[in-house]
């Protein structure tokens, strides 16, 4: 398989399921209702609340995956503008943005936390 049908591929992938995402959210947050109402109120399409909320992790962890064949595929292109703007200083700027990602998780992950 050629590299751009792949990047196509994935990129589709990757607009189907930030939307299906989205809807899930949507639905999650305002349509089934949460809180102490009629456990028969929480289903939506057969399904539950709860149910609804896997499948919503089920595909944020499968946008990750491609997330990484993503970047990995447009690596090349990401090195290159990243050249372009900030000169020899690229590497640093790349990893600054990594590490503040990093900081960002680990913060959110303390607050949820405690």
């Amino acid at each position: 398989m050629k590299k751009n049908t792949l990047k196509y591929f994935i990129n589709t992938l990757l607009f189907i399921d930030m939307s299906s995402i989205a809807v899930l959210g949507l639905l999650l947050g305002f349509v089934i209702p949460k809180g102490k109402v009629q456990p028969s109120n929480k289903h939506f399409l057969g399904l539950h609340r709860h149910e609804w909320g896997d499948i919503h992790l089920y595909l944020s962890l499968f946008l990750l995956v491609l997330l990484v064949f993503h970047i990995w595929f447009n690596w090349t292109w990401i090195v290159q503008t990243t050249k372009r703007y900030f000169g020899n200083h690229w590497k640093n700027f790349l990893w600054a943005i990594s590490c503040g990602w990093i900081i960002v998780l680990l913060i959110g992950w303390i607050a949820v936390r405690f």
